[in-house]
């Protein structure tokens, strides 16, 4: 008989062992419940099961799957940065700043041939547009560094070992 057929009758009959144990004290625990009345007094405490830890070693992270993830989360931050300008500007235009800051800037330069418009500066399409170009390159950058910090974190996982984590089942 090979060494691997002995482990497998031994992982059988200890298997086998624990199934008949725990038969035994079914059958022992169906015994004392007709003795006190039908009622098992362990039936009365919820059992709380066991806690499962389990131990994982991320040990590789893939470099394409980490650029696709950075790529979508700087798209959708971008997109979600333009909104935010959009929304910004309309609750200070509606609010009347830009026409005080008009008012002020006119009172600072005295009378001229041309008033100032702060909307020649800051007006909507310029503000978008700048904003836009920014989360074009916020965009690739992130993309780029998540990109290189996977290469980053597989290098220093094959020297260290990688990063362990412990998941528990509650």
């Amino acid at each position: 008989m090979s060494a691997t057929d002995q482990r497998g009758t031994a992982m059988r009959t200890a298997r086998a062992d624990a199934g008949s144990r725990v038969a035994a004290a079914r059958a022992q625990g169906a015994g004392s419940a007709a003795v006190t009345g039908g009622r098992d007094p362990r039936a009365a405490r919820p059992s709380r099961p066991a806690v499962r830890r389990v131990k994982l070693m991320v040990s590789r992270v893939d470099p394409w799957s980490a650029m696709k993830v950075g790529f979508l989360l700087s798209f959708a931050f971008g997109v979600a940065m333009v909104v935010m300008v959009f929304v910004l500007w309309t609750i200070l235009s509606g609010m009347g700043v830009f026409d005080d800051i008009n008012r002020m800037i006119g009172s600072i330069m005295g009378d001229s041939d041309k008033p100032f418009d702060v909307n020649e500066y800051l007006g909507l399409g310029r503000i978008l547009s700048l904003t836009i170009v920014l989360a074009v390159i916020d965009t690739f950058l992130w993309t780029a560094l998540a990109t290189l910090a996977a290469f980053l974190y597989n290098v220093i996982a094959s020297l260290v070992g990688g990063l362990q984590l412990t998941l528990t089942d509650d």
